[in-house]
């Protein structure tokens, strides 16, 4: 299945930046999104990435086409349903601990639209065979996907998977990557000498 992978290359993850400055964002999200490539490979996709901004070769590997779109999220990606004639697969490039056996329990969902939700009310991957389907990724997209699936008569399944659920936007994710990854992004920040900061309550991320 060919797969669609939103990516916004211009100074990607501000909310990060209480813990990474702005190179060490970039490189942070560049280790995702190959992460995430090679997790759609490994599954048996063809991933193209839906950039904000030109990629240099080496950040495309493993190979995967590149198609730059620096309009919003919910327009670029709906030009590309509107162009697709066979299934399509969206998934977020900030999914680290997304595996192949969890993409393809998505993709082995026969429902029109099968739904992957994030853990705050968004949409972090979804598989779309119902022609007619948008998505709109403002708000909570979960529930607006929900509501569009049934407005084009279409069926919608939710898939219920940790491994998509978990995506890195604010510091306290980078504690889910810590505590369950294992790979290159838990890595990465490790290398950076982010480590888990554990007290009475939620553990947190801490650089000493």
């Amino acid at each position: 299945m060919r797969a669609i992978v939103p990516y916004g290359a211009v100074d990607p993850k501000t909310r990060l930046n209480s813990v990474l400055d702005t190179e060490e964002r970039a490189a942070f999200a560049l280790v995702m999104l190959r992460s995430v490539l090679t997790t759609l490979r490994d599954a048996g996709h063809e991933p193209t990435v839906l950039s904000t901004a030109p990629l240099a070769e080496d950040v495309r590997a493993p190979s995967a086409t590149v198609a730059v779109d620096d309009r919003p999220l919910t327009t670029a990606v709906n030009e590309q349903l509107a162009a697709a004639d066979t299934p399509r697969l969206i998934m977020m490039a900030d999914l680290p601990l997304a595996t192949p056996a969890a993409v393809t329990g998505l993709t082995a969902d026969t429902a029109d639209i099968a739904i992957a939700p994030g853990l705050g009310g968004g949409t972090n991957a979804l598989v779309v065979r119902a022609p007619a389907f948008r998505v709109d990724y403002h708000g909570a997209s979960y529930l607006d996907h929900r509501a569009a699936a049934a407005d084009c008569g279409g069926t919608v399944s939710v898939v219920d998977s940790r491994q998509l659920a978990t995506d890195i936007d604010e510091p306290s994710d980078l504690a889910e990557v810590l505590l369950h990854g294992d790979g290159p992004a838990r890595a990465w920040l490790e290398d950076a000498g982010i480590e888990l900061a554990v007290g009475d309550g939620r553990v947190g991320v801490r650089r000493p």
